[in-house]
């Protein structure tokens, strides 16, 4: 049977014929949340918690004024559909959807109620709205990177192990659709680095170590981890197999990657988008298109680089780098 989220942790809301009993007076509006990962994962419940926290700062309480349902799809492209299945059923007036196989899965159905996005890379690039200043349809949100991320990725891990000469990109095409359009910008940028790029689809547990180990044959080998809820779900076991196979590697999912010992990462500030979401839905709420919200892209990019683990790969990361990282863990 699946278990339905009512936020009892951030406050209580409950399912909508409960929420009915509001004691502010008038409606309960009613808002629904896709969102990627697992409910117990300490940093998609702290982005959840903001855009909670966000939306009790404009005067929206969960029980009272607001009812809020949460579905987590752990990585799984089944569980995406199913849930988002779920979700429509419930005719909420307006859902936050967390990453990009999530989004699909609503805009596979036709919803007809806004949607507001985030965690979803170039959604015009992806055809999920017309330009982002007039997104117009029934959906707007916030981007996180253009596919030219790619190449920066490979230059920053070609500048921290001078001697790259080949690169992996790894991610879950269920779970990471968009990631196939950071294929071209990243094999132009490993031409002129002299790196060669390949693609390495991994759809388990098991299929994540062997592409590690693939590139571990090769001296002067090097990983990209893209934004994938499947790979942040088993972050801790990236990072343990990097190390045991010694490849250096560059992250862009999360900074936590860094935090628990991998090399490189290259992130935004996702949290942030969970706390402006929190506005978007208010508007909307209060009668705005989501048509006529701009759809706002990052402006701050976060480049931390774990020196520790640098050493055990033998790596010296050039002074210059660590001048211009935003964060250096020792």
């Amino acid at each position: 049977m699946r278990r339905r989220n009512f936020l009892r942790v951030l406050g209580g809301a409950a399912a909508w014929p409960l929420a009915a009993r509001a004691q502010q007076g008038g409606p309960v509006r009613r808002i629904g949340v896709l969102m990627n990962n697992e409910e117990t994962d300490p940093i998609s419940k702290a982005y959840l918690a903001s855009f909670v926290q966000g939306l009790r700062k404009l005067g929206w309480i969960e029980g009272q004024t607001l009812g809020i349902e949460v579905r987590w799809n752990p990585g799984d492209a089944e569980r995406a559909r199913s849930l988002a299945g779920e979700l429509l059923q419930l005719s909420p007036e307006v859902i936050l959807a967390s990453s990009t196989a999530n989004l699909v899965e609503l805009l596979r159905r036709g919803p007809t109620m806004p949607i507001v996005f985030v965690l979803v890379s170039d959604p015009v690039e992806q055809g999920f709205v017309s330009n982002l200043a007039h997104p117009g349809g029934n959906i707007t949100g916030f981007s996180s990177f253009e596919f030219s991320i790619g190449g920066k990725w490979i230059e920053l891990l070609k500048q921290v192990s001078p001697g790259l000469a080949h690169v992996a990109l790894v991610f879950n095409p269920d779970t990471s659709p968009q990631s196939k359009f950071l294929v071209s910008p990243l094999e132009s940028a490993a031409r002129s680095l002299a790196v060669e790029a390949t693609v390495a689809p991994v759809h388990a547990v098991a299929d994540i170590e062997r592409a590690i180990e693939t590139v571990s044959r090769r001296p002067n080998g090097g990983l990209i981890f893209p934004t994938d809820t499947f790979l942040t779900t088993h972050r801790q076991l990236i990072v343990e197999w990097a190390a045991r196979h010694r490849v250096p590697a560059i992250y862009g999912g999360s900074g936590l990657y860094s935090e628990i010992g991998g090399l490189i990462s290259y992130v935004i500030d996702f949290e942030n988008q969970f706390r402006q979401a929190a506005v978007y839905i208010d508007r909307i709420l209060k009668g705005a298109k989501p048509g006529d919200l701009p759809v706002q892209s990052p402006t701050k990019y976060s480049f931390i680089i774990n020196v520790k683990t640098a050493k055990a790969l033998g790596i010296e990361v050039p002074m210059t780098l660590l001048l211009n990282a935003d964060e250096v863990i020792e």
